[in-house]
């Protein structure tokens, strides 16, 4: 099984959320963590994506430490490519 980190940005983006999104969000993120090849989609060149209704969450994967990287949720329609850009360069604390 997986385990999931959240950067300062993931952090802020849920807060700003309503809690029932908020809680399906969560829900999906734990259901990848045991099988998450079923759910997540490649993304161009590093990094993988994953559909939560209207929400993307762009995530890494670190294999040594079997952890999702979580970076960035975007609304579908905002520009993802950018957003995974900006995922990829903030890393994580």
């Amino acid at each position: 099984m997986f385990d999931i980190e959240y950067n300062s940005q993931s952090k802020k983006f849920l807060k700003g959320l309503d809690k029932n999104i908020v809680g399906r969000i969560l829900n999906k993120l734990e259901q990848i963590r045991e099988n998450p090849f079923r759910y997540l989609e490649h993304y161009e060149g590093k990094g993988y994506k994953l559909r939560i209704e209207d929400y993307r969450a762009l995530i890494d994967i670190d294999f040594e430490r079997k952890t999702f990287l979580l970076g960035l949720s975007a609304k579908e329609g905002e520009s993802t490519r950018d957003n995974f850009i900006k995922f990829l360069s903030f890393g994580f604390e």
